[in-house]
């Protein structure tokens, strides 16, 4: 993808297809309208949906040609009217379904959040959605405490080693559950106590091994042939929550399992996390974020130039916690 220099650079997606459909174009700078903001971007994260998008598979389509691009974090550069509560020159992170792989995006002003002082431009991008997802999913979902055992299915990914990172902060004793030593090496790094390599094969006797009496809830992002040996070492009464399906493969599950071991089967939405909950669990993972306790293991960093690479890599699981496109390179 060749590199434009007039006008606002961006990732565009031209058609359906594999992440190397994606190029480089030049577009307007955009205008904010009433309630909007222009953001300069910092940092751009990586995340699985944007895949699923580009391959025109995800849940919600998204007519082409469009600026694929979730994640973000970078500078307010312009505001429309109706935003009192911004300035020109706020740092912020925001969130969205398509925009963020370009040098400024406009979006609605409400759905910004300041980034923290200390906190750099890479980091704000890549802690969102991951730590939100698996910290929401561990608190209001799973109802992880101090002492529980958690199995983290794809502990070497984004969500995954985010789960690793705050269950832990929570005192909980973390079997990770990853596809290379690489990937299970960062997970203990982040204090996983129990590493399976699931390539081998034979995971529900690892788990059994790990966990001999039964774990207390499983995060399963990964879906595929992992969710039924996970699911089966759940302790009478655990939780599992589906998280999404990474493997590109939804489980089919016995539901004799769910009636013979008495377990919960739950999917997480932000949607259905109770608003006090919901509020408590933000304020909780800001002060982890700030306080330096839980932090984002950025495994790579691509011009935007090379944004079909960053996300080929994170399509082909070869991706070590998050990747960040960076605009500036």
């Amino acid at each position: 993808m060749a590199r434009e220099v007039i006008g606002v650079r961006a990732v565009v997606c031209p058609e359906y297809g594999a992440p190397d459909v994606l190029r480089i174009e030049s577009r307007p700078v955009p205008v904010p309208g009433a309630g909007q903001a222009r953001v300069r971007v910092r940092a751009a994260a990586v995340n699985f949906p944007d895949v699923l998008l580009i391959a025109g598979k995800y849940q919600v389509g998204v007519p082409t040609p469009f600026i694929p691009g979730s994640e973000f974090a970078g500078e307010i550069v312009a505001l429309g009217p109706d935003c009192e509560e911004w300035t020109v020159g706020d740092r912020v992170t925001g969130t969205g379904l398509y925009g963020a792989f370009a040098d400024q995006i406009v979006v609605s002003a409400a759905t910004l959040t300041p980034v923290p002082g200390g906190v750099d431009d890479h980091t704000a991008a890549a802690f969102g959605v991951a730590h939100r997802t698996a910290y929401h999913a561990l608190r209001s979902v799973a109802r992880v405490q101090a002492g529980d055992t958690v199995i983290v299915l794809g502990a070497g990914g984004g969500v995954g080693l985010a789960a690793v990172q705050l269950a832990v902060s929570l005192g909980a004793e973390v079997v990770a559950v990853a596809s290379s030593a690489a990937k299970l090496a960062t997970a203990h790094s982040y204090g996983a106590h129990h590493l399976i390599d699931h390539r081998p094969g034979g995971l529900r006797d690892a788990l059994r091994a790990a966990v001999p009496d039964g774990a207390t809830a499983v995060l399963d992002p990964v879906g595929g042939v992992l969710s039924e040996p996970a699911l089966r070492s759940l302790a009478p009464g655990g939780r599992f929550v589906t998280i999404g399906y990474a493997s590109g493969t939804v489980p089919r599950i016995p539901l004799n399992l769910v009636l013979i071991k008495g377990v919960t089967i739950a999917g997480f939405q932000f949607g259905n996390i109770a608003a006090d909950e919901f509020d408590r669990n933000e304020r909780e993972l800001t002060e982890l974020l700030t306080s330096g306790r839980v932090q984002p293991h950025i495994g790579g960093v691509f011009p935007l130039e090379r944004a079909a690479a960053a996300l080929r890599e994170l399509a082909d699981g070869y991706a070590v916690g998050k990747i960040v496109l960076d605009p500036s390179l």
